[in-house]
């Protein structure tokens, strides 16, 4: 398990380009917290590390449920806050094929129940401060 701290959105940002360093096709990581945590500005950080050359293509996909960014490795963007039945819903989306395609990053996961894939990234993000958050990440088996 790894824990860091960040103290602005500029730290973030750059954690985010850290993490996409060990990150390639295939991998998944679950985004929980809570609402204002860093979410997406986290998969800004991340998508730009992964080759994304313009971050504000990144936002929130509350609504369309899943984006897309062309980044040097696809990054398959989704949310599963408005989900009903977030673990059907996630097949529907296509999530193997996002994951035998690219790096698939989800929002709300924790709504996912056991539907994400064995070896998924955890990312827990707590609110510590104003602009200040601590990011705990772990690998499920």
């Amino acid at each position: 398990m790894d824990v860091f701290e960040t103290t602005s959105v500029e730290d973030t940002l750059a954690l985010g380009r850290r993490l996409a360093d060990r990150l390639g096709v295939g991998d998944c990581v679950a985004l929980i917290g809570d609402l204002g945590a860093g979410k997406t500005v986290l998969v800004r950080g991340i998508a730009e590390g992964l080759g994304l050359a313009d971050e504000r293509l990144v936002s929130s996909p509350s609504y369309v449920l899943v984006q897309e960014y062309p980044a040097r490795i696809p990054v398959y963007h989704l949310d599963l806050y408005r989900l009903h039945d977030p673990v059907g819903e996630l097949e529907q989306l296509g999530l193997e094929e996002m994951l035998a395609d690219g790096v698939v990053l989800i929002e709300w996961a924790d709504r996912a129940g056991n539907a994400l894939p064995s070896g998924c990234w955890q990312l827990h993000i707590a609110i510590t401060g104003r602009l200040s958050r601590r990011f705990t990440l772990s690998r499920n088996s």
